[in-house]
Order: C-alpha cells, then structure tokens, then sequence
C-alpha cells in the first residue's frame, strides 16, 4: 500500500489529512478510533457496490438515499437527521460520507448542522468528487432558485482518496471529473493541460491517475489553505462554475455538473476573448480539450435568456454584479464584475447548437 498524505493546515481554524493512494481506505478504522458509533451515507447505487460491505466492516450503521442532484435537498436532508436519530448517533458519532460530489455536500452538510454539529469523513467515490468536491470544507444542498445556496464551512475529520474505487465508475462521470482537473490546470498549473493525460487506459486510471489526482488535489490544497473562507484566490476555482452552475440549474439537473463545468469553461475563455483579456487562441485551445474527453460544448436547446437570469443568484456575485473568473493566459486567472449582460449574453448565444 502505497498512500501519500497531505494536510490541510487552516489558521486559527483546523487541521485535517488528505490520504491519497490505493489502500487507503484501509486507513478508514484508524481514521475513526474514539468515535461512539458512526454511519456510512451514500446513495442507493453505491450502497450495494461498497457501502454495505464498509459499513459491515465499521460495525457502522448503513443509510442511503437516491442517486442525483435533484435530491441535494433540504427534505433530503431532513431525512438524514430522522435516521440518524433513529441509529442512535450522538456528539461523539461520526459520519461517513461515501459518494460523489451530491453525497459529500449533503452528508458534511447534515453533519454540520445535526446536534450542531458532528465528525464527518469525506470518502468520495468519483473522481470529481475526488479532485475536487471533497476538498475544501464546502458543503451544502441546492434550492429551486440556486445550486448550493444553502450550506456552510465544515472541515471533514479526513478525506480518503483510494483510486481502486474508480473501477466502477461509468465512463461519463470520469469526463464530468476530468472537466475539474483541467478547471486547475487552468487556473494554477498548465502542465495538467497536455494533450492524453485523461485517457482511461485501465478501469481504475491506474498510476497516470492517481499522479494528476495527486496534483489536482494539491492545487486545491494551496489555494484553501490561502483562502479558507473564499475572500479572494479562492474564488479562482469558480473558473466555469457560474456558466456550468446557471445551466445545471435551468435544465433541472439533466446537465451535469462536470458537464456544466466544461461548458463553462468554454464559455469563460471566450468571454475572456471577447472582452480582450487572453488571445483567442486560449479560447480555441481550451474547447478542443473539453472536446477532447468527451464532454459538451454547446448549450444545445436551453433558454439563453434563462441561463443569464440563473446566474443572477449565484451564491460569488457582489450585490446586483455577477462576478466572473477569466484568464489572461493559462495559470492567470482575474476576476471580474463589470462585464455588460449583453457581452455575456453574446457569448452564450455562439454556443448555441
């Protein structure tokens, strides 16, 4: 077993370890050791593949709910705290969140807020989830009017990143992660950008990735240990997300997110264009990417009037001002409040089709 550990280090705040590696989910019960009693939540799907056999293990109590983003909800959650009660967890307990990036938000969330407030494990089973969602304290569900609108800051008791796990992931969720790590190389590290880096030449990734999982996640690392509560760099992982989270939201979660995600990105870069931050060759390059793994490019028959309306409740924008992450060049980010609803409006409509 070869597992790699980095740490999270927030002053004043908290300290918690990322163990990246395959094995290491055979770290889970050292990780737990104190605990009174702790439950595995994860969704339908997964509880047959790994939970029930985890929580079996753990001597854990096993709850799941449905699979998807439509149910990153607050009646969901309401869920959770009546089967927490039910399997007796008290301030001592911990909470397994076993799952993609839908689990993590929505379990640490009803960690966070149940007896106000219990230990929670992040265990993320996608590689979005992994390279992104699970790191970073974020947690949260979606309301009608916004995706992650209401939510708080929870750090995780550990993260456990064990790569075996991708070996069932469906083709289509690893693309919706890959859009995360290429969100990175964009913003910090252009090195993840070359060309084949993402092809899924084993079941699992095999070594080629868990390296970009490692530097995926060390980007996030960095930039959260900066910014830990999103006052300026942090910020900067937003790249894509207001385009990506507005169309999640108007197609009522048939978009995914890494699908939202990777849209988005495109859209940024050409809005970066277009209003003379980065050469339109920046633009070209990074579509041909997105491309390149799979994912969409255009925004096919939603509403482009709805998409810019939904943006208007994202949870970064400043009083009435929709903030945007742009790039000056890859690796330079910037951030901007002042771009007119008819340049932005422009740039969806050329990713209409």
């Amino acid at each position: 077993m070869t597992v790699q550990t980095l740490s999270v280090d927030i002053p004043c705040a908290g300290k918690y370890p990322i163990h990246i590696g395959k094995g290491a989910l055979e770290l889970l019960p050292s990780v737990l050791e104190g605990a009174s009693s702790c439950a595995v939540v994860t969704n339908h799907s997964l509880a047959r593949l790994y939970g029930e056999a985890l929580a079996e293990k753990l001597g854990a109590a096993m709850i799941s709910v449905p699979d998807g983003e439509q149910y990153k909800t607050l009646q969901t959650v309401s869920t959770l705290y009546t089967q927490f009660i039910d399997v007796g967890l008290d301030r001592r307990s911990v909470v397994i969140a076993l799952g993609g990036g839908v689990i993590g938000d929505m379990a640490g969330f009803a960690a966070a807020t149940y007896l106000r407030g219990v230990r929670f494990v992040q265990v993320p089973t996608s590689l979005l989830a992994m390279v992104d969602a699970s790191v970073g304290s974020k947690v949260g569900v979606d309301i009608p009017q916004g995706k992650n609108l209401i939510g708080a800051f929870k750090d995780p008791l550990a993260v456990i990143i064990d790569p075996s796990v991708l070996a069932t992931l469906p083709d289509v969720e690893w693309r919706c992660g890959v859009a995360e790590v290429i969100k990175k190389g964009l913003i910090r590290d252009p090195q993840l950008l070359e060309s084949g880096l993402y092809q899924r030449a084993q079941p699992d990734g095999g070594e080629l990735a868990e390296g970009f999982i490692r530097r995926a996640v060390q980007i996030k690392v960095d930039v959260v240990t900066a910014d830990p509560f999103e006052e300026n760099i942090r910020a900067y992982l937003n790249l894509g997300h207001t385009f990506g989270h507005a169309l999640e939201n108007v197609s009522e979660y048939r978009v995914r997110h890494g699908e939202g995600v990777g849209i988005g990105l495109i859209a940024a870069a050409r809005l970066s264009a277009k209003v003379g931050l980065c050469a339109p060759s920046l633009a070209h390059q990074v579509e041909q990417l997105v491309q390149s793994v799979g994912l969409p490019t255009r925004l096919g028959h939603y509403d482009i009037e709805a998409i810019y309306a939904a943006m208007g409740t994202d949870k970064k924008r400043q009083g009435k001002s929709v903030r945007f992450v742009l790039l000056r060049q890859a690796g330079d980010p910037v951030l901007r409040a002042d771009i007119p609803a008819e340049t932005v409006i422009a740039v969806l409509d050329g990713l209409r089709g």
